[in-house]
C-alpha cells in the first residue's frame, strides 16, 4: 500500500461518514438523471516527490494519458480535441466540446496558458527570482469565461516556491470527482506532480513538495459501490494511529528527459516504477 492509498481511504471514509449530499447539481448523467454528490470542504494532501509519487494502486491510474493532458495544456497550450486525440491519444473530452468554438473546449485550459504566455512568465520569474512569492499560474481568468463557452477549470492554480535546491509547488483545485480524478494518488495528482518535475528540470531545481488543496471533494452517487469496493482493497487499515507506524511501498518516478527545455520533454522521459495496481479496474459513470 502507498501512502496515497492510505490517504485515498481515509478520504473516502470521511465522505461516507461525514459528507453531505448537494441540492440541485449541475452535472447530469449521460441519461438526464441529476448526478447528486456526497463531498466535504476543504481536503489537503502533501507529497515529498523525492521519496514517493502520488500514485494510486487501489485501481488502475492511467498515467501516460494523465500526463499527456498536462502536456497538451501547458506544454502544447492548445484547446484541439483535435490535437488532443491526434496527438496525444486522448479521446474522453468530447463531452465538454465547445458550442462556440466547435472542435475545441472554448477559451480555457491550454487556451488561457497561451493567452497570458503562463508557463514562460514562471519559468523566467523562477530563475530570475527564485525567492520570490509571487510565481503563480492562474487558470480562472473571467474574461476568457465571458469569451466563450466550456468547461470551467478545476484544477485551476499552482503557487511555486523555492525551498534551497528544492522547488516546491502548491495545486489549489476548486472541485473535484474523488474516485475518477481527484482523490490521492488519482488523475489530478499525477499531472501536477509531473508538472512539478517538468518545471523544476526546466529552472535547474529538484522537485521537492508537491501539496494538492481540494476546496470541495466529492464521491458522485452513482459511485457509492466503487468507493466501498475500494475501502475492501489492500491493507485494512482503519486506525488513524497506525499511519505513523506503517511502511509505505513507495512507487518511484524517474524523470530523465534529454533536455532541459520544458517544450522538449515528452512522455517517454517519464518512467514509472514500482507500480502494481490492483484489478480489475472499476467502472466509474460520468457526471457531465
Amino acid at each position: 500500500m502507498t501512502h496515497a492509498d492510505f490517504l485515498l481511504k481515509q478520504d473516502i471514509r470521511d465522505i461516507l461518514n461525514n459528507g453531505f449530499k448537494d441540492r440541485n447539481p449541475r452535472p447530469r448523467y449521460k441519461d438526464g438523471t441529476p448526478a447528486h454528490t456526497y463531498s466535504v470542504n476543504h481536503k489537503i494532501r502533501r507529497y515529498n516527490l523525492e521519496k514517493e509519487f502520488p500514485i494510486c494502486t487501489l485501481r488502475p491510474i492511467a498515467w501516460k494519458s494523465a500526463i499527456k493532458e498536462i502536456l497538451w495544456i501547458y506544454q502544447s497550450q492548445s484547446n484541439s480535441l483535435e490535437v488532443l486525440e491526434e496527438e496525444f491519444g486522448v479521446n474522453y473530452w468530447r463531452d465538454w466540446e465547445s458550442k462556440d468554438i466547435p472542435g475545441t473546449i472554448g477559451q480555457r485550459y491550454g487556451a488561457t496558458v497561451r493567452k497570458y504566455n503562463l508557463v514562460n512568465k514562471l519559468v523566467k520569474d523562477i530563475r530570475e527570482n527564485p525567492y520570490g512569492r509571487r510565481h503563480i499560474m492562474s487558470l480562472w481568468q473571467m474574461n476568457d469565461f465571458e469569451e466563450t463557452d466550456g468547461l470551467m477549470p478545476c484544477c485551476y492554480e499552482t503557487i511555486w516556491n523555492v525551498r534551497g535546491k528544492y522547488l516546491d509547488m502548491l495545486m489549489v483545485q476548486r472541485s473535484g470527482d474523488m474516485l475518477t480524478a481527484s482523490g490521492a494518488g488519482g488523475v489530478n495528482e499525477v499531472q501536477y506532480a509531473a508538472l512539478l518535475m517538468m518545471v523544476a528540470k526546466t529552472t535547474g531545481f529538484k522537485e521537492g513538495v508537491f501539496t494538492h488543496v481540494v476546496a470541495n471533494e466529492q464521491i458522485y452517487d452513482r459511485h457509492i459501490d466503487a468507493a466501498k469496493e475500494l475501502l475492501k482493497r489492500g491493507e485494512n487499515l482503519k486506525s488513524e494511529h497506525l499511519y505513523y507506524n506503517y511502511e509505505f511501498t513507495p512507487v518511484i518516478m524517474k524523470f530523465n528527459p534529454k533536455s532541459d527545455n520544458f517544450y522538449d520533454f515528452t512522455i517517454d522521459d517519464f518512467i514509472l516504477s514500482g507500480y502494481e495496481p490492483i484489478k480489475p479496474q472499476l467502472k466509474l459513470e460520468l457526471g457531465i
